[in-house]
C-alpha cells in the first residue's frame, strides 16, 4: 500500500526521537500500534462483510435460478401429462361409445303387474387385443 523503505522508517524513527523525546517515544509508539490493529480489524470486518453479501447476492440468484428452473420443469411435466391424457381420451372414447352398458335394473323399475324382471346378460369382457383388430 505505501512504498517506504528502511532507510525512510529510520530517518521518521529519528525524528520521532527528537520531537517527541525519549521518555514519552515508547507509549507514543504502543499507542500507535494499538490504533494501527484496530484499523486493521476494522478493515477486515469491512472486507468479510462485503464478501459476504457478496455471497449472499451470489446464493439468492442461483436460487431464482433453480425455482425458475422448477417452475418450467412443472410446467413442461403438466403439459406432457395433459398431451396424454387428452390422446387417451381419444382413444378410449370410440371404444367407450361401442361398448356401452345398458344400466342395470332396480326394484324401482320392477313392474307394477308382479310380472318377473327379465335379465339383462352381463357384458362381456373385451380385450384391447380383440378391439385393434
Amino acid at each position: 500500500m505505501f512504498d517506504i523503505g528502511l532507510s525512510e522508517l529510520m530517518v521518521i524513527a529519528v525524528v520521532a526521537l527528537v520531537v517527541i523525546g525519549p521518555e514519552r517515544l515508547p507509549k507514543v509508539a504502543r499507542t500507535a500500534g494499538l490504533l494501527l490493529g484496530r484499523l486493521q480489524r476494522y478493515v477486515s470486518d469491512v472486507k468479510s462483510d462485503i464478501n459476504r453479501e457478496i455471497q449472499l447476492d451470489e446464493l439468492k440468484k442461483m436460487q431464482r435460478e433453480m425455482t425458475d428452473q422448477v417452475t418450467n420443469l412443472q410446467a413442461s411435466v403438466t403439459h406432457e401429462m395433459r398431451e396424454v391424457e387428452s390422446s387417451v381420451s381419444k382413444v378410449i372414447e370410440p371404444l367407450a361409445a361401442d361398448v356401452a352398458v345398458p344400466p342395470a335394473p332396480t326394484s324401482d323399475s320392477a313392474p307394477a303387474n308382479g310380472a318377473p324382471i327379465e335379465s339383462t346378460p352381463a357384458p362381456v369382457p373385451v380385450a384391447a387385443e380383440t378391439l385393434k383388430s
